[in-house]
């Protein structure tokens, strides 16, 4: 009796009080204009590309804990583990020009960024970033890396 691997990502309440989505203001200022009435080629889909509601979070420490692995095996049990790819390369960048010491998730949420090496490894850009390396942007707002508290303060 073997248990299904759990998904590396979770489903996040988007009706809650206070859940702000990033994109513009109602559909229902935008219809009925005099330009779109003009023109039917103006006129897009109400269902926007723009995926909300999931959290990605296992899935970053998940590739953190895979540090030093092989990748392509890491990537295999990711990829099943995910409704779709594209989250995996937030963090791995494949070529050299995508690398960088950190990556910036969500508003205050930062993360080692990751590589491939020439061996197939995963690895760290920068093995000796860490939450006492960053400074917080505002402070209001608790901005961890990792998942861990930055230790400075905001200026």
């Amino acid at each position: 009796m073997r248990r299904e691997p759990q998904p590396l990502y979770r489903k996040v309440n988007t009706r809650a009080r206070g859940v702000h989505h990033r994109s513009g203001g109602d559909y229902k200022h935008a219809r009925n204009t005099a330009r779109e009435r003009r023109s039917d080629a103006t006129r897009g889909s109400m269902h926007g590309r723009e995926r909300r509601g999931l959290d990605y979070t296992p899935l970053f420490r998940f590739l953190l804990k895979k540090v030093g692995e092989d990748w392509d095996a890491v990537y295999s049990e990711a990829v099943a583990r995910l409704d779709r790819p594209e989250p995996i390369f937030w963090l791995v960048a494949l070529r050299e020009d995508d690398r960088a010491p950190y990556v910036r998730v969500g508003e205050s949420s930062y993360y080692s960024g990751l590589y491939v090496d020439a061996d197939n490894r995963l690895r760290r850009v920068d093995p000796t970033l860490g939450p006492g390396s960053l400074t917080p942007s505002c402070a209001c707002c608790t901005h961890t890396f990792n998942g861990v508290p930055f230790t400075r303060r905001y200026p």
